[in-house]
């Protein structure tokens, strides 16, 4: 028997014409039966690609972890009418750009940073030796380029394209400014945010102040709870909760000894007031963050 690596694949509508393509969270999925970074980074944490439609259009935000995710998107808008496509990449992390290949002839846009990080792993990403199995070859580059922010229209629907340094230095939000809605990619996470450079900690709190200056009364993360994204997203509480933890990781340069409180207690007052669901996953990426931060002090 062919193992479907779709079969697991979900579509919410968390608000009219707002899609959501989720898969993952599902004790004892496997992407693949060997290692690979989709079962690690993606499917084990759950993530969603998001489609924002209107009348004949949609703009697909991320591709999702492969070719075969991609083509269940589109074939699912196309039996909703949409023949235009355009692509908005969330930054350059392979399990967001795998499937851009299906869309083949549409535009794909991005920061100029995510350009330049996906052209300067093109070889290693397309080869495998980059971050390993599945390879994406042939990688698709974005060939629309902005630099702090872009509008787009998408029928009725206004959209604002806004560049961040939050997880990686490349992130690109998008905003509906309209609707009060951010699909936020892997900017904020549920439970926590997986710390990419330790070193812009900074750039991450203020570019969070920025997202959490815009009002949005709906987040829709990249990587989160099935269910919580199902009936609508988290409220910008999820924002404030990745604010206090990237404060709590800067403080460990002052106070270490507190690296080894357990996550559970770290985000305590988040879960209890219902604004992060605990998963037990995000434990080996609290414990990544950890060590990355502590190595950053310890270097100076």
């Amino acid at each position: 028997m062919t193992h479907d690596i779709t079969q697991h694949l979900r579509i919410f509508e968390p608000h009219p014409g707002i899609l959501a393509f989720y898969d993952g969270r599902i004790p004892g999925q496997r992407f693949l039966p060997f290692d690979n970074w989709v079962d690690t980074g993606a499917i084990s944490l759950g993530i969603a690609s998001y489609a924002i439609l209107s009348g004949d259009a949609a703009l697909i935000y991320d591709t999702h972890v492969s070719l075969p995710h991609a083509e269940a998107i589109k074939a699912a808008l196309m039996a909703r009418g949409v023949i235009r496509f355009t692509v908005v990449l969330s930054h350059w992390h392979l399990d967001h750009v795998a499937g851009t290949a299906v869309f083949a002839g549409a535009p794909v846009i991005a920061n100029a940073r995510t350009l330049a990080h996906l052209t300067e792993h093109r070889a290693g990403i397309e080869d495998g030796s980059f971050h390993g199995l599945p390879v994406i070859a042939p990688l698709i580059l974005p060939d629309q380029v902005f630099s702090g922010s872009m509008e787009l229209t998408l029928g009725a629907r206004r959209i604002v394209l806004i560049e961040a340094n939050i997880h990686s230095d490349d992130a690109t939000v998008v905003w509906l400014p309209d609707e009060g809605i951010l699909l936020a990619g892997d900017t904020v996470e549920d439970c926590v945010t997986y710390v990419g450079e330790p070193a812009d900690f900074a750039l991450h709190l203020a570019d969070l102040d920025r997202l959490i200056a815009l009002l949005p009364r709906h987040v829709l993360p990249n990587h989160g709870a099935a269910a919580v994204i199902a009936r609508g997203g988290y409220g910008p509480g999820l924002l404030t909760a990745t604010r206090a933890y990237i404060r709590w990781l800067q403080g460990l340069e002052q106070d270490p000894q507190v690296a080894d409180k357990p996550l559970a207690e770290v985000i305590a007052a988040d879960l209890a007031q219902g604004t992060l669901i605990w998963f037990a996953p995000y434990e080996s990426v609290h414990a990544q963050n950890i060590r990355r931060t502590l190595a950053l002090w310890a270097a100076h």
